[in-house]
């Protein structure tokens, strides 16, 4: 436990290695993790979430972001998430290879997270590791106040494994919520269709050198008309990440993004937030790979019924 205290103190002085270790004790709830959450000052620090299908090149994006960012002398945190595996539970955690470059800037954090069995793009503990990276230099020293203007993050970026559909789960924990696509990717008009197109507050055709460009995002932004929001039209972008063409326009729509009131969204933000601890507390005591094992054994019995199995639990 004093540790814990210990090392808060020193997440709010804007210690990136007290950042790294209070992150690391709530993802893996070790003792005190507890007390670290329910002592947290959490600031008002924008969240940006990535979201699209897999292969529209999230990460390059994210990267040149970044650059453009930091040479604006803004610091950013990056929560990367990437898939578990159903089988194993492991995660390859590529995320921070495709960001090595930003490794020894001083002003990008990233870390890492898996999803271990998270169906919806997101950890079960990403709402509680952004509110760590939010209280990241709540209270820095007189000394750091003078070398910086703050020392906690002015931004910071969720970017989920891309999932299809489920993937309206980062709209309740991103205050922007950034929809990135390309063309020639089978019926693109069909997977706007089905769902994630509500999610969007930006859209950002990417690989836009690509046939085809021009008119998938002609069709968004009919899409995007015949649901029209009342207080912010979605923009739609063209993007050549790898070229860094339409990384600085992207970068000003999320900042004036940003700086709108949230109004309503600030109550749903919260619901969904709310509920999402609430449902993991209550699955706190389920262990999947114990779960596994009852199964293993469950199956061999000529009776046995999934639903009665479950009523155990």
């Amino acid at each position: 436990m004093s540790e814990a205290k210990e090392t808060l103190k020193k997440l709010f002085s804007g210690d990136t290695k007290a950042l790294s270790r209070c992150i690391t004790i709530v993802e893996n709830e070790l003792d005190g993790y507890e007390n670290i959450l329910s002592s947290l000052q959490i600031k008002n620090v924008p969240v940006v979430g990535f979201t699209g299908p897999p292969g529209a090149g999230k990460s390059t994006l994210i990267n040149a972001i970044l650059s453009s960012l930091s040479e604006k002398n803004k610091k950013v945190g990056v929560i990367a998430i990437d898939p578990t595996s159903p089988f194993n539970y492991g995660s390859l955690l590529g995320d921070r290879l495709r960001m090595a470059e930003h490794f020894t800037n001083e002003k990008i954090f990233i870390r890492s997270l898996a999803t271990r069995g998270a169906l919806g793009g997101l950890s079960a503990k990403t709402i509680e590791i952004t509110d760590v990276m939010k209280s990241f230099g709540a209270h820095p020293s007189p000394i750091r106040r003078e070398m910086e203007r703050s020392a906690g993050f002015d931004y910071i970026f969720i970017e989920t494994v891309g999932v299809g559909q489920s993937e309206v789960e980062i709209a309740g924990l991103a205050d922007t919520t950034v929809l990135v696509l390309a063309p020639g990717f089978g019926d693109e008009v069909q997977t706007i269709k089905s769902g994630i197109m509500e999610i969007g507050d930006i859209f950002v055709v990417n690989k836009s050198d690509n046939s085809g460009a021009d008119g998938f995002a002609t069709t968004i932004k009919q899409l995007i008309e015949s649901k029209m929001k009342k207080d912010w039209i979605p923009p739609v972008l063209k993007v050549i990440a790898t070229q860094n063409e339409g990384v600085e326009n992207l970068v000003k729509k999320i900042e004036e993004h940003s700086t709108k009131p949230l109004n309503d969204k600030k109550i749903f933000l919260l619901v969904e937030k709310a509920y999402k601890l609430i449902q993991n507390n209550r699955m706190k005591n389920m262990d999947k790979k114990k779960l596994q094992t009852e199964i293993e054994k469950a199956i061999k019995k000529k009776d046995f019924n999934m639903y009665q199995f479950v009523k155990k639990f």
